[in-house]
């Protein structure tokens, strides 16, 4: 494979590949699409699309001046903003830590005199200790300052086996569009004459010291209609971004195209493949090897999770040749290059209904599953023999969410941490051969939980399907309907709500008697692929209505009131706040709607939204659109309504999510009538923050409102 690659790269002769149309005379008629410029194009708003337009820009600034003294003229605000500030900047948070191949653990730490952060490394032995030696690798304050730059450190991506060379990703305010300079961490400093990807969405992997595979926007416009790279080159060192040679190129209706490369545990290159993202959940995963890219037989709807002793992992992601919706299996790598089209795959675990796999990570030669069993975590090791594979659990508390961390893949180690809701996260090394496991850390409590329990519950949905749920609420509650309850959820992208400790929602919620509540709404995926199956495109809805099935249940157990019960949600969970407030208003007193989507017959133009047709549908296509205009929240904010005061939070820098969802909302409330709170942070990219003291500001502002509308 690396002489092949070698000898490629070498080349002056233009190896490309395109994909193929497929014939089109068998499929039915499509519909006619309508035109994207027609699409919301009355919208008296739509100024506010123009991300740093001075319009736009002026808008927003008067909302801040309008309702940040509302909110921090609170008299509980100032309080609350240095609890939240203090529990960010704790000098004793437990760093979370990566091993590096060079033999150190690595980390990125940021604290009141790190404001924009430090990445830096210690070692094993120091960091058992209560006060670990920190090295550091790189002073990102001191380079923004160094650089006139407001750079937001967006990670580093290393070379193996030894990790002494990275790409580091820099991000100006905290976009999605990134820097990526080369960084020798042995002279701790960026190479001369290295690296140098300029500003971009981009995505990449090193093959070798001398090459890299890039995804980028190589021409004005050479973007899919999503933002994102389709065109996949080759650029060795000493090349400039026009000498890369062309490897792969997709189409720009495709998401996005990117590299990857499987490694053996020594550092080894065993495939480098190109993965196409058709859809935002549909890929096609091409192997560059011979004449030219050979297309893997695997389902659209797989995901590649690893490579371990021979073997390739693969998720399934819908029912293929025998194997069902979330099995995990696997090919011998070598018996797959030599004959794609004939390898024959393993089944590793076959999930139950309630069960899903969240989580796949290799070492020397084990694999390694973090699980959920009915939204609770639990971690197993698989080795594989000629028999097959063989799983033993590795002992960790129960009742938790489980997280994979870091491994070491030279040898069977690995981080794993605990955590719940009421249980601070406690660091752990395990060894997969042995099943030892060690507690090298533990959080310190940030409040008092004490005061409170957790519950799991379900709700029964409008379809029968149960829907459960967490609650964490004071031990003392009285079921009269009087408890401040804030609920909280997502319900899309298969991204899964699990127990987790917020030393801030403690302290400025639970800690001053509040309960909070998470659900797990079919979107999600708390169990597997198909239950983020069940709410995609046409049946959106049900992930609405496990929202209010949840809500009601509440309200029906009297654990809370309408007058009492407050939601929150973010991007795919701030458009759930938003169907919320346009659908079932009189459930809640609060809502805050985080960085959200909001107009949904224009999202597809809007940011990163046209690579999210997979998840909604596509609003040029009328039926699809019928369907999206049912539940859009901003063609169905009425006049007349008993809407509770919202409180809306953007990024101007957010490049993902497009501050405009936010801006249309605030702008259409105030239009009809409605009174709205609105911030908008002029950095933080799609997080809204991009240090902690911008977190802390956000957190308390939105706990100030809580407090004013629930707590009152």
């Amino acid at each position: 494979m690396r002489k092949f690659l070698t000898a490629l790269l070498a080349s002056t002769s233009l190896m490309t590949f395109t994909p193929a149309i497929a014939a089109e005379a068998d499929k039915p008629a499509a519909e006619v699409r309508t035109p994207l410029s027609e699409l919301g194009k009355d919208d008296p708003y739509i100024w506010m699309e123009e991300i740093e337009g001075t319009r736009a820009m002026d808008w927003a600034k008067a909302q801040n001046a309008r309702s940040l003294p509302v909110l921090q003229g609170d008299p509980r605000y100032a309080d609350l903003e240095a609890k939240a500030l203090a529990i960010l900047n704790a000098k004793d948070r437990v760093p979370g830590v990566s091993f590096a191949g060079d033999g150190s653990l690595r980390n990125f730490w940021q604290d009141q005199d790190h404001v924009r952060g430090i990445w830096r490394k210690t070692t094993l032995d120091s960091y058992r200790a209560a006060e670990p030696a920190w090295e550091t690798i790189l002073d990102i304050d001191a380079l923004s300052k160094a650089e006139n730059a407001n750079w937001v450190f967006k990670g580093a991506s290393c070379l193996p086996p030894e990790d002494t060379r990275c790409l580091v990703t820099l991000s100006n305010g905290g976009k999605d569009a990134v820097t990526v300079r080369e960084f020798d961490t042995t002279t701790k400093s960026f190479v001369e004459g290295g690296f140098v990807l300029p500003e971009g969405k981009q995505n990449y992997a090193w093959l070798d010291k001398d090459t890299l595979l890039v995804g980028r926007e190589w021409k004005p416009g050479e973007l899919t209609k999503s933002g994102y790279a389709y065109v996949l080159k080759a650029l060795k060192r000493g090349q400039t971004l026009d000498q890369a040679t062309e490897l792969f190129r997709g189409t720009e209706t495709d998401v996005a195209v990117s590299p990857f490369v499987l490694r053996d545990a020594d550092g080894k290159v065993v495939a480098v493949m190109a993965n196409r993202g058709v859809t935002f959940f549909e890929s096609e995963t091409y192997l560059l090897e011979g004449a030219k890219p050979v297309k893997l037989d695997l389902p659209l709807k797989s995901s590649i999770q690893g490579y371990v002793v021979g073997q390739m992992v693969v998720l399934m992601e819908q029912d293929w040749k025998g194997f069902k919706t979330g099995d995990l299996i696997s090919y011998d790598l070598a018996k797959l290059k030599a004959a794609p089209d004939k390898a024959v795959a393993t089944l590793v675990l076959r999930p139950t209904a309630r069960q899903s796999v969240e989580q796949v990570t290799t070492t020397r030669t084990k694999l390694v599953i973090g699980m959920l069993d009915n939204v609770k975590g639990a971690a197993k090791v698989f080795s594989h023999g000629p028999k097959g594979w063989t799983a033993q659990a590795l002992d960790l508390p129960a009742n938790s969410a489980i997280g994979l961390g870091s491994s070491a893949e030279t040898d069977e180690r690995l981080f794993v941490t605990v955590t719940g809701y009421l249980a601070p996260t406690t660091y752990w090394l395990a060894d997969a051969g042995s099943l030892k496991l060690e507690q090298v850390k533990a959080s310190p409590a940030r409040f008092d939980a004490s005061t409170h329990v957790v519950e799991q519950f379900e709700a029964t949905s409008t379809d029968g399907v149960k829907i459960p749920y967490f609650v964490v609420r004071p031990k003392g509650v009285k079921y009269d309907g009087s408890a401040p309850t804030l609920l909280y959820a997502y319900g899309g992208f298969q991204v899964s709500m699990t127990p987790g400790y917020s030393g801030v929602m403690g302290k400025l919620w639970l800690e001053r008697g509040g309960t909070y509540v998470v659900a797990n709404i079919r979107g999600g995926g708390e169990f597997g692929p198909a239950w983020h199956e069940a709410a995609l495109k046409a049946n959106r809805q049900k992930a609405y209505d496990d929202f209010f099935a949840v809500s009601q249940d509440l309200i029906a157990r009297k654990i809370t009131s309408p007058r009492r019960l407050g939601i929150m949600g973010g991007s795919n969970g701030g458009l759930l706040m938003g169907v919320a407030l346009t659908q079932r208003p009189e459930l809640y007193n609060a809502i805050v709607v985080q960085v959200p989507l909001f107009d949904m017959i224009r999202y597809s133009q809007i940011g990163a939204g046209a690579s999210w047709v997979g998840e909604y549908g596509d609003p040029a296509i009328p039926s699809e659109r019928a369907v999206i205009a049912k539940y859009d929240p901003y063609s169905n904010l009425k006049a007349g309504r008993k809407y509770p005061e919202v409180f809306i939070e953007t990024s101007t820098k957010d490049d993902r999510v497009h501050p405009a969802h936010a801006r249309k909302a605030a702008a259409r409330l105030e239009e009809l009538g409605y009174p709205v709170l609105y911030y908008e942070n002029i950095d933080g990219g799609h997080a809204a923050s991009a240090n902690l003291a911008e977190t802390a500001r956000r957190q308390a502002l939105e706990y100030t409102y809580l407090t004013r509308k629930l707590m009152d």
